[in-house]
C-alpha cells in the first residue's frame, strides 16, 4: 500500500516538531494535498528549477525543501511568473514541505549534524528556547480574610486553579494593603478621604488564557472591594534543552586549520571563509547553520575560540575577531546541506518502502574561485 503525504508529514513532525520553529518562520506543508499518495521523496536545501526537473525525472511527488520556497505573502500564483515553480508543483500534484528552523533546533537536526563534523562534545544550545506559554497565566489578587473563601470559590468555579490532574490549586500569604479613597469613592473598608491600612490575603492561582474573561468577571463580582486589585502574569516555559546553534568543546589540540580541513573533507568543498588566525588552538567552539550573525553575541559570551556558520556580515566578523573569536563561514547552504544525508536515512527508517533521494542538483548559489 502506498504511503500518503500525511504519513510522511507525521514522520517529519516526529523528527522536527513544527512547534519548535521560530515564530517568524513558514514551516510545514507549503504546497500540496496531505491525503494524496506519495511515490517518492526528493530532499533539497532550495527548490530551484534544476531541482524541480530532477524531482520529475525521479518520479517524486513530495519535496522536502529545507528553505521554505514560499516565505512572504504572494498575491498571484501563475504560470511563467515569479511563482512559476509553485504553480508547476500545484499543477503536477507535487507537495512541498519545509522543516527549516524546526529541524535546526531539533535533536540530531541541522546544528547537531554540523557540530558532529567538528566532534563538538558536551554540547548545549547556543541560545536556548524560552518561549512564553500560549496557554496559561497566573492571577494574583488581594482579599480581606473574611471574603477569601467567597472569592476563591468564584475563581475556581470560573475555571481557575487547574494544574494537570489537580484542581483548586492556589497559594495564599498574609500582608497589609493600603489605599486612599478619593472623593466620590465608597470603600468597603476604611473611610473616604483617609489613608487606610488593612489586613489582606494575597491569593494566587493559575488559569488558561482562554478563561481570562470569565475568571476576571468572577473576581470582580465576588470581591467585596469597589476596585479590586489584581495582576495577570504571563507564564514562560522552562528551558527545554532545545535552542538555536550549539556550543561545546572540541578535541584537545585541534587548531582552526585542522578543523577547517576536516570540514572541507566531510562537506566536499574546496574553500571556506576565515576571519581570524588559522593556527589558533580551539578549545571551545560554537556552530550555527545558515546566517547566524544575531547569535554572535551569544558565542562571544560563551568565550568560544571558533564560531562556525554559513555567512556573516563584514562588521560582525570584525567584532568577532576583536573579541578573540575566529569565524569560519562555509557559505549559507553549505552549512546546512549535511542534514540532508542524515534526514534521508531517518525517513528511510521510518518509511522503509518509500523511495527517498537527496538532490544532486541542489547547491549553494555562490562558490569561491
Amino acid at each position: 500500500m502506498p504511503h500518503t503525504a500525511q504519513q510522511l508529514i507525521d514522520a517529519l513532525e516526529i523528527i522536527a516538531p513544527i512547534a519548535c520553529a521560530e515564530s517568524w518562520d513558514n514551516v510545514g506543508l507549503i504546497v500540496g494535498d496531505p491525503s494524496r499518495a506519495v511515490r517518492g521523496v526528493m530532499l533539497t536545501i532550495d527548490y530551484t528549477g534544476a531541482v524541480a526537473q530532477e524531482t520529475r525525472e525521479h518520479k517524486c511527488d513530495f519535496v522536502v525543501a529545507y528553505h521554505p520556497p514560499l516565505f512572504k505573502p504572494v498575491h498571484k500564483v501563475v504560470a511563467g511568473g515569479s511563482s512559476r515553480l509553485l504553480f508547476d508543483a500545484l499543477r503536477d500534484g507535487i507537495a512541498i514541505y519545509s522543516p527549516h528552523t524546526a529541524i535546526d533546533v531539533a535533536p540530531g537536526g541541522t546544528n547537531d549534524v554540523l557540530a558532529d563534523l567538528i566532534e563538538l562534545r558536551d554540547r548545549t544550545p547556543l541560545r536556548a528556547i524560552q518561549s512564553t506559554s500560549a496557554n496559561y497565566c497566573k492571577l494574583v489578587t488581594f482579599v480581606p480574610e473574611d471574603a477569601l473563601e467567597r472569592v476563591r470559590d468564584a475563581l475556581f468555579s470560573a475555571g481557575a486553579g487547574h494544574i494537570g490532574n489537580y484542581s483548586q490549586c492556589s497559594f495564599r500569604s498574609t500582608g497589609k494593603g493600603t489605599f486612599f479613597g478619593e472623593e466620590g469613592t465608597s470603600p468597603t473598608v476604611g473611610e473616604t478621604g483617609k489613608l487606610t491600612t488593612t489586613d489582606e490575603i494575597r491569593f494566587e492561582t493559575i488559569l488558561q488564557i482562554e478563561r481570562t474573561t470569565e475568571v476576571v468577571n468572577a473576581l470582580r463580582t465576588a470581591h467585596p472591594y469597589e476596585e479590586p486589585a489584581f495582576d495577570l502574569i504571563a507564564l514562560t516555559t522552562p528551558p527545554t534543552g532545545l535552542g538555536q546553534g550549539r556550543k561545546g568543546f572540541v578535541p584537545e589540540g585541534a587548531t582552526v586549520e585542522m578543523l577547517v580541513n576536516r570540514l572541507k573533507r566531510e562537506l566536499d568543498i574546496d574553500r571556506v571563509l576565515l576571519a581570524g588566525d588559522k593556527d589558533k588552538i580551539v578549545r571551545r567552539a560554537a556552530v550555527c547553520a545558515g546566517s547566524c550573525g544575531d547569535l554572535l553575541d551569544d558565542a562571544i559570551a560563551a568565550r568560544v575560540d571558533l564560531y562556525l556558520t554559513g555567512e556573516m556580515k563584514h562588521h560582525d566578523a570584525l567584532k568577532a575577531v576583536s573579541a578573540g573569536v575566529n569565524v569560519v563561514c562555509l557559505l549559507h547552504s553549505n552549512s546546512e546541506r549535511a542534514i540532508l544525508k542524515s534526514l534521508v536515512t531517518r525517513l528511510a527508517r521510518a518509511l522503509p518502502s518509500l523511495p527517498c533521494h537527496v538532490s544532486k542538483e541542489d547547491r549553494d548559489p555562490f562558490c569561491i574561485i
